[in-house]
């Protein structure tokens, strides 16, 4: 399925790069890779308003393409605070088009142990048949992406679309569902075995810690 990209990001990109969302150095990503560069959401999911902003262009996005989700579900943690924030507005642009509807949900999957695996915990449910948007913040592999889609399968609902701020994947088709994105950058990738910022000896840092 290709990827569905807002038409004008350069408000995306303006509002990244005011609130110091894109950094430089070496980092280690979640997908394992290794980048120098990292783009920190939740530099602007910090604040609630230009947060807010993103979930109003991301939902006008999905819905113009005939997709109404109940629930809006993201990993943790890298959406958490996200998927609230597109759960609230989905929910207000149903209200404001007239269409009754159950209040939208949003939910996060967490790992709870080292085996990696997400599960949906504290005491919520998915329900059968649901339609579900899965929401990240930053998609590089879609690796997390991915195991929340296959949970909500494992549970019986339906992922029915894939939403992120930015798509630095550099690929079409990363899910059968329809992925939305913000806004799509090129962004380098290496492998730890031949990352030029190793070979010169730059400590690496993993995003969300001060740990080397």
């Amino acid at each position: 399925m290709k990827t569905i990209t807002l038409p004008d990001t350069k408000k995306i990109e303006t509002l990244l790069s005011e609130v110091g969302a894109m950094q430089q150095g070496h980092f280690l990503l979640s997908s394992g890779l290794h980048s120098n560069k990292y783009i920190q959401c939740q530099k602007i999911l910090q604040y609630p308003r230009y947060g807010a902003l993103l979930a109003d262009e991301l939902v006008k996005m999905i819905l113009s393409h005939g997709l109404k989700p109940q629930t809006v579900v993201g990993p943790a943690l890298g959406a958490v605070h996200w998927e609230l924030l597109v759960a609230q507005a989905l929910d207000k642009a149903l209200a404001n088009n007239g269409a009754g509807h159950a209040p939208i949900r949003a939910i996060f999957a967490e790992r709870p142990d080292a085996t990696g695996a997400f599960e949906i915990r504290r005491g919520i449910e998915i329900n059968p048949d649901e339609e579900v948007l899965v929401v990240e913040d930053v998609t590089t592999t879609g690796g997390s992406a991915k195991k929340v889609v296959e949970l909500i399968e494992k549970l019986g609902a339906k992922p029915i679309a894939v939403g992120t701020i930015v798509d630095r994947s550099g690929k079409d088709g990363l899910f059968p569902q329809p992925f939305f994105s913000l806004l799509k950058v090129d962004l380098g990738t290496f492998d730890p075995g031949q990352c030029p910022m190793c070979n010169a000896g730059e400590p690496v840092v993993k995003p969300g810690s001060s740990k080397k």
